[in-house]
């Protein structure tokens, strides 16, 4: 049976510039982002890269690889999680996140595990879960 662990997120960077055409849409955009996770996974300056689509100026969806190094549950290593998710017309943002297989490291060797965040626009940090096993 799967641990369950939660926590929040602060994003601490985001580096967006456009894929093509700027004026259009939908649009394409990649981002460079520096989170740091607390609670069950704690990594501090996480790398992750995504690739959005704008179908309008303020809706779309994104995809992104993320590597956490760090501790979760007390055990060090790193792993990347790869992310789906949403944004709404308001800035609500869905996020479905499943660790890329044969990425665990150190003590995360053979790590697997999905998770999940919602950030509503101004809450920072913002919570996240995640369900893991170390096989």
């Amino acid at each position: 049976m799967p641990a369950h662990i939660t926590g929040h997120i602060a994003s601490a960077d985001w580096k967006e510039v456009p894929a093509g055409p700027a004026e259009t849409t939908p649009r394409l955009a990649r981002a460079c982002v520096t989170n740091t996770f607390s609670g069950g996974i704690e990594a501090d300056r996480t790398v992750c890269e995504y690739t959005i689509v704008y179908g309008t100026e303020k809706t779309g969806g994104f995809t992104g690889m993320e590597l956490l190094a760090g501790r979760l549950a007390g055990r060090e290593g790193s792993f990347v999680v790869e992310q789906r998710g949403t944004f709404a017309a308001d800035g609500t943002v869905q996020c479905t996140f499943e660790v890329v297989p044969g990425t665990g490291t150190g003590e995360l060797a053979g790590l697997s595990g999905t998770g999940a965040f919602t950030y509503t626009p101004g809450e920072s940090p913002f919570p996240y879960t995640f369900d893991y096993d170390l096989g």
